[in-house]
């Protein structure tokens, strides 16, 4: 009779941040504070979306986690499953441990990302944020976490912008 193991889950965070923000060693540490705080010193899963300054610094900070942290798992979450795509990212893509293409409702391709957003907020235990105005993208994944309740940190300041 074979001996099942639990399978160990860990947290869950996900991103949401403007394209257009700068890297800052102290927005850097802000996240990786932030990161330490949820996660209280275990390993996590992290879900990044890879576009832009916020994500960029996102993604340092993680990285910097799991390096403390080896069993936390870097996953990007791509909207787009088509070669063309994926192959533009090549060079980028090998800083994460794993590509999820998620399920989605079908839409038009113009959509995709911010399905792609609603999904990482429903499939996450909690959202680290970085929002400074009310309009965009990651306001609007933002927005959706808040709607569903999602416990979240807002790093850019302390608006409500629901």
């Amino acid at each position: 009779m074979r001996s099942r193991q639990k399978e160990r889950t860990f947290l869950i965070i996900t991103f949401c941040g403007h394209s257009r923000l700068e890297y800052g060693e102290d927005r850097r540490e802000q996240i990786l504070s932030a990161i330490k705080e949820a996660t209280k010193g275990e390993a996590a899963t992290f879900y990044l979306g890879g576009y832009g300054g916020f994500d960029g610094i996102a993604l340092e900070a993680c990285r910097e986690y799991k390096a403390a942290y080896p069993e936390s798992r870097l996953i990007f979450v791509t909207p787009y499953i088509d070669e063309t795509y994926l192959k533009n990212r090549e060079c980028s893509l090998c800083r994460y441990d794993e590509i999820l293409y998620p399920e989605m409702e079908r839409a038009p391709r113009r959509f995709l990302i911010s399905k792609r957003n609603e999904w990482m907020v429903r499939h996450a235990d909690y959202l680290i944020a970085f929002i400074l105005h009310g309009w965009g993208g990651a306001a609007q994944m933002f927005r959706y976490a808040q709607t569903h309740k999602k416990p979240y940190v807002n790093l850019g300041n302390d608006r409500d912008f629901g």
